[in-house]
């Protein structure tokens, strides 16, 4: 019981409802456009729990071993840095996660396209590129974590491939405006990722981890994260205003005041270490607008 609650440790449940905040938002866009499978739904998100599992294990790993994760770390201990797993362990639970998530891609990719094998290739591409980026971030001598490129990688995965491919696949086409959320989401993301990096500015600076928080400065990746928030915000109106056709559309603002009062403090804060809450609740506020967003969309 104790190695298993290591595993889940390690799993980092916490993060999971923001990688699946992605999904829904395709769904709903999908369920919109009453074009959708719930098997094909289903199938995605289990291959995205697999997937952010994977780059949780993997970040345990590379900062485990590189010792970035240390004594003088803020926020919760990771496992490798403890000793609960073992770098060895650490490698066949990441082998295991490759796997999973590529049988459940394959599934997903068939079951959603079917004989159309030229598409089906290029999200199989897709989905090989989201495990190398998922154990690159912070794995091996040029882990992209550590040259600031976390943040296009995040907005990248987490906004058009997630939501846009997730739409595709239960659709088989994009409207342009649909792009506008599935910025919002890697935007969001992205800013949650910020939030992390800005809390471990001081250790990541002692370790060679150079995150854009850190090259952009305390107080320049205040001012980043507010426009990553902001604009993200702002990209979600947008799209209802051009996609209008009920008010029940624009409940999800009801998440808005929340989101910016989050905002107002964390640009008043001056200890990194006190912004570890704001993590949490960042990813659940995306995670609750994202729901709400979807049942505008339903409801209208």
């Amino acid at each position: 019981m104790t190695k298993l609650t290591s595993w889940i440790k390690a799993f980092r449940l916490r993060t999971l409802p923001l990688a699946i905040a992605s999904i829904l938002m395709g769904s709903f866009l999908a369920i919109y456009a009453d074009t959708y499978s719930w098997t094909i739904i289903i199938l995605a998100i289990v291959t995205t729990l697999f997937l952010q599992i994977l780059s949780n294990l993997a970040n345990d790993y590379g900062d485990g071993i590189k010792g970035t994760d240390n004594a003088n770390r803020v926020g919760p201990k990771r496992t490798i840095q403890s000793g609960e797993i073992t770098p060895a362990e650490m490698k066949i639970g990441i082998i295991v996660f490759i796997l999973l998530s590529l049988i459940s891609g394959v599934i997903l990719i068939i079951v959603s396209l079917g004989s159309n094998w030229a598409i089906g290739l290029l999200f199989l591409v897709i989905g090989i590129l989201a495990i190398a980026a998922a154990i690159k971030y912070t794995v091996g001598n040029k882990a992209y974590g550590y040259s600031g490129m976390g943040d296009i990688m995040v907005f990248l995965f987490f906004g058009p491939v997630a939501v846009i491919g997730i739409y595709y696949l239960l659709t088989s086409n994009v409207p342009t405006t649909f792009f506008l959320p599935a910025f919002s989401m890697g935007l969001l993301s992205t800013g949650v990722l910020n939030l992390n990096n800005m809390r471990d500015m001081k250790n990541d600076a002692d370790s060679g981890k150079h995150t854009m928080a850190l090259m952009l400065g305390y107080g320049n990746a205040k001012i980043y994260h507010f426009l990553l928030v902001t604009i993200a915000l702002t990209l979600a109106i947008v799209f209802t205003m051009l996609n209008f056709s009920s008010i029940w559309q624009f409940i999800y603002l009801i998440t808005y005041p929340v989101i910016v009062k989050d905002l107002i403090t964390i640009s008043r804060i001056q200890d990194n270490y006190k912004l570890d809450p704001y993590l949490k609740k960042l990813a659940f506020s995306t995670l609750l607008f994202t729901l709400l967003f979807g049942m505008g969309l339903v409801l209208s």
